[in-house]
């Protein structure tokens, strides 16, 4: 039998990306109508049918992905969810958003509600299940994209996209000691992230290459929120009040950080700088405006859904994706 043709076959054919066929198929703003037709005229010859097209990019769909996200309120992952949307739309697909509030009785709920709802595929940000448990769930489903989870091994059809947050870590002391700072702390995020892991991870591995030596006191663990990075600092600089410089595990946490020096005397940068992480609207709002690790939200959301159309769809054979993080240089630090 012949094979269907596919989306990914008519954007090799017309010489661009799956995005742009998919906008002049649905007749959609942002193709020329020379380029709208071309891709039209290629879609009739490679026989690419019009219910296809319709129903979307798969053959036995729903036009429905569940994403699952552990915190709907973290700007970061709203951010993600908005770029998730944002792609999903433009190819036709709808979004079935499922908030676990980081509790993992709750996430293996959503799996297997999402399940029942015959979702096409799965987006799973920052899973908080162990790892075979984690595992038997996604392998139920046809396609994955799992957001910051290792995973020994591959998963059939699942692409897992993981933030580099040992070198966000890193390049967050090194900004430090390049400003002189001698006292460095770190509020780190909640045991059970994988985030929070390989952020601490960095922390303490760019501090013993820079010759430091004793740092364990000058760690705090925090929900990733404002007052309970405004109660870590609290802490910290109470009982250790030579601190000079703090990494927060994400800008949240920065924020309370921010609050606490503000409110304490503490000017910033001058006595203490303060470093968050993830790079949320708030950052570049707040005075002063934090200095931080930029991972660009939007982007992410945009990528994960079109990895997962495009296992979907057959296009690509599952894989592991990186995403570099970039200091953001600001008033704070």
């Amino acid at each position: 039998m012949k094979k269907r043709a596919t989306l990914m076959d008519v954007a090799r054919a017309a010489g661009v990306t799956m995005m742009t066929v998919s906008r002049a198929i649905n007749n959609k703003s942002g193709v020329s109508a020379s380029m709208r037709q071309k891709i039209l005229d290629i879609a009739r010859e490679l026989d690419y049918q019009p219910n296809q097209i319709a129903r979307g990019l798969a053959t036995n769909q729903t036009t429905t992905v569940g994403l699952v996200v552990p915190d709907n309120s973290n700007p970061f992952f709203a951010q993600i969810a908005r770029g998730v949307e944002d792609q999903a739309y433009e190819f036709g697909y709808n979004i079935f958003l499922i908030n676990t509030s980081e509790d993992p009785a709750r996430e293996q709920k959503a799996l297997d509600s999402l399940l029942g709802k015959g979702v096409d595929g799965l987006i799973l940000c920052s899973s908080r299940l162990s790892e075979s448990r984690l595992v038997r769930y996604i392998e139920r489903y046809s396609a994955s994209v799992l957001l910051n989870r290792d995973i020994k091994g591959a998963i059939r059809n699942t692409t897992a996209i993981n933030l580099n947050d040992l070198r966000a870590a890193q390049l967050a002391v090194e900004h430090f000691i390049s400003l002189g700072r001698k006292n460095i702390a770190h509020i780190c995020g909640p045991a059970n992230s994988i985030s929070s892991k390989k952020r601490l991870e960095g922390f303490t591995s760019a501090l013993k290459a820079n010759k430091f030596t004793s740092f364990d006191h000058l760690i705090e663990r925090s929900a990733p929120d404002i007052p309970s990075g405004y109660a870590a600092a609290k802490f910290l600089l109470t009982v250790h009040p030579e601190i000079d410089a703090i990494y927060a595990f994400n800008d949240l946490v920065a924020v309370g950080a921010v609050q606490y020096c503000a409110e304490t005397g503490r000017r910033i940068p001058q006595d203490i700088a303060v470093i968050g992480n993830d790079d949320i609207p708030l950052a570049s709002i707040i005075r002063p405006r934090l200095t931080t690790i930029h991972f660009d939200q939007n982007f992410i959301g945009r990528l994960i859904m079109r990895t997962l159309l495009e296992i979907i769809t057959g296009e690509v054979t599952p894989r592991a994706i990186q995403i570099e993080p970039e200091l953001y240089i600001r008033e704070s630090a």
